[in-house]
């Protein structure tokens, strides 16, 4: 295994995952996207998006923030500062293993 493999962030490196997080990484530090645009971009089930966003919260890389207003309840979903930074490690360890 080289030292590449060795960094690759078995958390992110699910297909998933890494789908959610390379989505929530292109927004701006901060910004968010709702659970259902995020579902609708992934072509996700809502239970398989629930799987997966909880063990990305678990890490520490994704928060989910639920609020209710007139029309019903909203979740929004954002990458946390240590998602993004550990995306950048995984991004830069992928980079690696592409093009030694």
């Amino acid at each position: 295994m080289s030292a590449a493999d060795a960094e690759l962030d078995p958390i992110i490196h699910v297909p998933t995952r890494l789908r959610i997080v390379a989505t929530l990484a292109t927004l701006s530090a901060g910004d968010s996207l709702s659970f259902s645009r995020l579902q609708q971009l992934l072509d996700l089930t809502p239970g398989n998006l629930i799987t997966h966003l909880r063990k990305l919260d678990e890490a520490g890389y994704v928060t989910s923030v639920k609020s209710r207003g007139n029309s019903g309840s909203h979740t929004s979903v954002h990458l946390t500062n240590e998602g993004r930074a550990a995306f950048d490690r995984y991004s830069t360890a992928l980079r690696r293993l592409i093009d030694p």
